[in-house]
């Protein structure tokens, strides 16, 4: 008996016919690509768009996406660009020479600073209300500038992009352990970038203008935990 019609047979299959045909109908199944959505990049049984609520937080947000960042659906810079309006989302490593980045560094009236921990960041998270209304020069709008990658990337594109070793940083202190349980965090202290942002616009309260008792902000958190509840789901189901 030749090999394809044994198998056939094995199968169950009356004739070789029936068995080419279920194949053939399988293979189109196996092969089929998935629809993902075209905003956040997630299937539809995970997509997140529909919780997506845009808000004007008075701060410009420069989100640098590192290159290997691009293509994991649970980067959260993307998802924070989504939900800031008037934010930027650049992707790369070394932004020296990046345009868009140049030209909000040099504007007169923005006030560019990188968060980033270090030494030489101002910690919000110890500042006073006037301190932190002082934060940026009368007449200026604040423009934060936010690494989105891993802690290794995330050195490697300060080291690299001279552009930014002028500017001055601020950070925050980590009350509490990040909610990216589907990624392992290095230290304690390490969060992902919507998290971040959420905290740093928290701390910021009022001072650039936005009303913070509104909570429109917490449309970030939102967001990632329904990304992150989905997700761990998902990984609990595969394992049954």
């Amino acid at each position: 008996m030749d090999s394809w019609k044994g198998l056939g047979y094995l199968l169950g299959m009356r004739n070789c016919h029936e068995y080419l045909t279920f194949k053939k109908q399988f293979n189109q199944q196996e092969f089929t690509p998935r629809k993902n959505c075209s905003i956040c990049g997630f299937a539809k049984r995970t997509c997140y768009c529909h919780m997506l609520k845009p808000f004007d937080s008075k701060i410009i947000f420069v989100i640098l996406i590192h290159k290997l960042e691009i293509d994991r659906k649970i980067a959260t810079g993307r998802m924070s660009h989504l939900i800031l309006k008037n934010s930027y989302l650049l992707p790369g490593h070394d932004y020296t020479n990046n345009e868009t980045l140049n030209s909000l560094i040099i504007d007169p009236t923005n006030h560019c600073m990188v968060l980033y921990p270090g030494e030489n960041s101002a910690n919000l998270s110890i500042f006073t209300d006037e301190e932190i209304k002082a934060i940026v020069p009368k007449g200026k709008r604040l423009v934060v500038i936010v690494i989105d990658g891993t802690w290794a990337t995330s050195r490697q594109t300060m080291r690299m992009s001279h552009n930014l070793e002028i500017l001055p940083r601020i950070s925050f202190t980590v009350n509490s352990p990040s909610n990216f349980r589907i990624r392992k965090q290095p230290n304690y202290e390490c969060c992902s970038t919507v998290e971040a942002i959420h905290k740093t616009i928290e701390l910021l309260k009022d001072s650039q203008g936005f009303n913070v008792e509104s909570r429109a902000h917490d449309n970030l958190l939102n967001v990632f935990d329904f990304m992150v509840s989905n997700q761990i789901s998902i990984m609990e189901q595969s394992q049954m």
